[in-house]
């Protein structure tokens, strides 16, 4: 059973911002790993969050069990993604 995508205001706002190309294949990536979000995300060390690597990009997100609900909390370039 696929868990339900959910997008926060600032991973919107980030989508928007990148290139067609770029949003489309982190979407994708996204889409398909939300059928099993466990086998594709990694636990971030020290936080309740999740990490989805869509090439130089990244996902921090939470998986939401009991609700089937994967939560897109924030996208990003690896670079400055953990800064935060």
């Amino acid at each position: 059973m696929a868990f339900d995508l959910v997008f926060s205001q600032e991973a919107i706002y980030q989508l928007k911002r990148l290139d067609n190309k770029t949003a489309a294949r982190i979407i994708a990536k996204l889409e398909s790993s939300a059928k099993e979000p466990l086998k594709f995300f990694v636990r971030l060390s020290g936080r309740e969050e999740f990490k989805l690597r869509i090439g130089d990009y990244r996902a921090i997100a939470n998986i939401m069990q009991k609700e089937k609900k994967l939560f897109v909390r924030t996208l990003g370039h690896r670079k400055n993604i953990y800064k935060k």
